[in-house]
């Protein structure tokens, strides 16, 4: 569900509707007209998105500061370390 931000449009203003406030509605729901405090009317401000990061870097730092390896494929069963300990190359063709 969004979180909508509200501020008092009006010069009549209460406790409530001094400061922008937000209020968690379904995007269904109509959107508040006045102040459910003193009735004062509402403008629901646009704010941006909060938006999640991408998640971690996969750098090769980052990675070998929490202690992975990393590998890139060279061929068909062979792969080459790029990051972190191990085996400088790991392969299926030395059976």
């Amino acid at each position: 569900m969004p979180i909508y931000v509200y501020q008092a449009s009006g010069t009549d203003r209460c406790e409530y509707c001094a400061e922008p406030f937000e209020r968690r509605q379904k995007m269904a729901e109509e959107r508040l007209q006045a102040c459910p405090e003193c009735g004062s009317p509402l403008t629901r401000v646009i704010t941006p998105p909060n938006l999640a990061s991408a998640g971690p870097s996969l750098s090769q730092d980052n990675v070998e500061k929490h202690g992975f390896t990393q590998y890139r494929k060279l061929e068909k069963g062979v792969y080459e370390k790029t990051a972190g300990k191990g085996p400088a190359v790991i392969s299926d063709k030395d059976r």
